[in-house]
């Protein structure tokens, strides 16, 4: 009987050292500067696993690029003329 008992205690003990909350211990955060260093090591990581266009390829996208904004930008721009002429033609005919 007296087994039966320690046993007892001894899972009364067990569950409060369970839900009993342990005091607060002092967290140590890294400092300022290794935590900044360890941010630029993660980039530099995440930089290798990015898979980079080749320079073909950069050069013949800008290149479509830039025609293609000098085509819109001439059709702009006699659409703007033919516009302007026609509004100045109906103020000298009012």
């Amino acid at each position: 009987m007296a087994e039966n008992e320690k046993k007892d205690t001894g899972l009364e003990e067990a569950k409060s050292e369970k839900t009993a909350k342990p005091a607060k211990a002092k967290s140590k955060k890294p400092s300022l500067g290794s935590r900044i260093a360890a941010w630029f090591r993660s980039v530099k990581a995440e930089m290798k696993k990015i898979v980079w266009a080749s320079f073909k390829s950069v050069r013949s996208n800008t290149l479509m690029v830039a025609v293609a904004v000098l085509v819109f930008a001439a059709a702009i721009g006699i659409v703007d003329f033919i516009f302007s002429k026609f509004i100045y033609i109906l103020g000298l005919l009012i």
